[in-house]
């Protein structure tokens, strides 16, 4: 996206244009919490649809949110513009290219291989799969826009996007805070629909009733956090967020069963929703009023690549991290079990070990092996307990990630909330 004078004016750019004060926070909050409340009507909608009519009526609703949102951007006040200003054309095919292949990569190395290209694999290389190709050359050429924009920058060019708004250890601690909340809120919102309807077998409308606590917390705490900027400074909060989340995650992994809508549980996801939903609008507010109004745009080009990328990688960690985990937790459970000899094991490919239900593991074993029928309790017995400690492993880690984020949200600022710099 190019600054706000040369082309669409971006959506922080509008909120700079057209809001001030204590409006203009609460601009920034509704705007950090629309990821949530957007993400519990997808939930809702297409659950319910998908449930009751199939997935195609979802898509014609999407195309008709669509085409009313842009019907609703010409009441906007227009920016002036500066039609002085050409686009830099190398510098957007770098960074275009880049986002695509870094998202493409990341969000398909678990059905096209983390390394080696599996069979879902559109095409390899010597074997290689073409995700972490993706990922490497996504990251070359993210790497040459940064290059190719400090040279232009140097020249006193105009570039694609004003670095200046990365300028200072604040504004990149907030970019790092910010991608690692984006990623664990991906993570998790992989994890649970993963449980709930491949594990569980329950139905695409059961996910969007137990994600609803989770996204209603952090719509509300992502609008309401703005009332505390008066009395705390970005740092404080920041800091008592991610502690926050960590919490949750470790509550999480202790009191998780293969039954998401316990109480207990959903304590902890409303607790996580609360730390996420006030990290979104602050990280968002630093790098909005740490750079000038002309730059706003410039701000909505970072988070809004941030946020991609952080999603597609916390989905595709999340994914590669559980599907590890419970390989090897399946393989080393069913060496020592005693109901599961060798031949039957042999019978079965364990390097291909993914998450079924457990309907599902019946039928593949009594259709596909020799397995007794107590054979086959015993190889569900195996499932339902290494699906659990895969889910409570996996959440510490994800902990340990939220931990590690407390170091970059040390190094918010220290001051108490502004208003965007007019210069």
């Amino acid at each position: 996206m190019h600054r706000r004078q040369s082309s669409s004016p971006a959506l922080v750019a509008l909120i700079a244009e057209n809001y001030s004060g204590e409006q203009q926070a609460t601009a920034i909050g509704s705007l950090g919490s629309a990821r949530a409340v957007s993400g519990m009507t997808a939930f809702f909608v297409g659950g319910a649809l998908g449930t009751a009519v199939g997935w195609r009526p979802v898509f014609g609703i999407v195309l008709a949110i669509a085409i009313t949102v842009f019907a609703f951007s010409f009441t906007l006040r227009s920016d002036k513009g500066n039609p002085d200003i050409e686009i830099d054309v190398v510098a957007a095919v770098l960074i275009g290219s880049a986002v695509v292949l870094l998202t493409l990569g990341f969000n398909n190395l678990n059905s096209w291989g983390v390394f080696f290209a599996d069979p879902n694999a559109p095409f390899d290389i010597q074997g290689v799969s073409p995700a972490p190709l993706m990922i490497l050359i996504g990251l070359i050429l993210g790497q040459s826009f940064f290059i190719w924009t400090r040279r232009r920058m140097k020249a006193g060019q105009v570039p694609l996007v004003d670095l200046s708004v990365l300028g200072s250890s604040r504004e990149r601690a907030a970019v790092y805070a910010m991608f690692i909340v984006v990623t664990l809120e991906a993570a998790l919102n992989f994890t649970v629909p993963l449980y709930i309807q491949i594990v569980q077998g329950r139905s695409a409308f059961d996910t969007s009733l137990a994600m609803i606590p989770f996204n209603l917390t952090v719509f509300a705490t992502a609008m309401l956090v703005v009332r505390f900027y008066k009395r705390y400074s970005p740092r404080t909060i920041g800091v008592f967020s991610f502690i926050l989340t960590t919490g949750a995650l470790v509550w999480l992994s202790v009191v998780v069963n293969n039954n998401w809508e316990t109480a207990a549980t959903i304590v902890g996801l409303i607790i996580f929703g609360i730390g996420q939903g006030a990290l979104v609008t602050l990280v968002f507010n630093v790098l909005v009023t740490s750079a000038p109004k002309e730059l706003a745009g410039d701000v909505g080009s970072v988070r809004g690549t941030t946020q991609n990328l952080a999603s597609a990688v916390g989905t595709a960690v999340a994914g590669a991290l559980l599907v590890t985990i419970l390989g090897f937790t399946v393989a080393s459970s069913v060496v020592a079990h005693p109901e599961l000899p060798d031949s039957l094991v042999a019978q079965v490919n364990l390097d291909n070990v993914n998450f079924v239900s457990n309907d599902n593991l019946r039928t593949v074993l009594a259709t596909q092996t020799d397995a007794t029928p107590t054979q086959i309790d015993a190889a569900v017995e195996v499932n339902e307990d290494a699906r659990l400690r895969t889910l409570k492993f996996g959440l510490l880690i994800l902990a340990a990630i939220s931990a590690t984020a407390i170091l970059p949200a040390s190094r918010l600022p220290n001051y108490r909330r502004g208003q965007i710099p007019a210069e």
